[in-house]
């Protein structure tokens, strides 16, 4: 192991926030590198990186879905061709733990459940856009909305379900496992699969040290060899 360099901050939102920590924790055992990761609901954590430069706070690196990384990229808070793509994650259905389990091996079967459902939730992330669309190309918006439970930024939709909140909830997989008080339906059948893609950026606000430093967190995220630990956390190598 090498001898420790300046440490590094990231801010993520929850969904990477398992598989950033392990991956973290091997790289600073590989490198002396520390790598610290907050994470925060993906809406605060853009807001925060696009005020750092008038704030004065460090942040390295910014870990969300790749279409929140583009906009911040597009209006000046993260530096251009920074962008890496380092893990795919779908998303999944769970119900509270001991409730009766919907069918949702088909579009059908998961569009008979919202409807059936009391009570729905879905994030403010990728997700909940990706969900919001298909439920009005279904023709079921108004009817959802009625319903749906909205979950705050950086409050896991999972909770909700657990705390009998809501009846059923639509969160990425890796937010939902091993987490206590619900039972995981699966993912969302292949016809409807959402699957997102989550990228790392550098913001603007860093000196040209800075983001050497970052760029190589970057290249060890995006390599092969981290697959297992995505795999563990419910997520894959891009």
């Amino acid at each position: 192991m090498s001898t420790p360099h300046t440490a590094l901050k990231g801010l993520s939102s929850l969904a990477t926030k398992h598989v950033l920590l392990a991956l973290a924790a091997q790289y600073q055992h590989d490198t002396g590198t520390p790598v610290n990761i907050e994470t925060i609901g993906g809406v605060d954590a853009a807001k925060r990186v696009a005020a750092s430069g008038a704030s004065g706070e460090a942040i390295d690196l910014i870990f969300l879905g790749s279409d929140a990384i583009d906009q911040l990229i597009a209006a000046g808070h993260v530096r251009q061709g920074s962008r890496v793509d380092w893990v795919k994650s779908t998303v999944a259905v769970a119900v509270r733990s001991g409730a009766a389990k919907p069918d949702i091996g088909t579009e059908d079967a998961v569009k008979a459940a919202v409807i059936a459902a009391p009570s729905i939730s879905y994030s403010t992330g990728p997700s909940g856009v990706y969900l919001a669309k298909l439920f009005a190309r279904w023709g079921i918006a108004d009817e959802v909305h009625a319903k749906l439970v909205q979950a705050p930024s950086g409050v896991p939709v999972g909770s909700l379900v657990a705390s009998g909140r809501v009846a059923l909830g639509f969160q990425q997989l890796s937010e939902l496992l091993g987490m206590d008080g619900i039972d995981v339906l699966g993912n969302l059948p292949e016809a409807i699969a959402c699957i997102t893609t989550f990228s790392s950026g550098i913001p603007t606000s860093r000196d040209a040290a800075a983001s050497q430093l970052a760029q190589g967190f970057q290249s060890f995220l995006a390599a092969k060899r981290t697959e297992a630990f995505k795999q563990k956390y419910g997520m894959y190598w891009v």
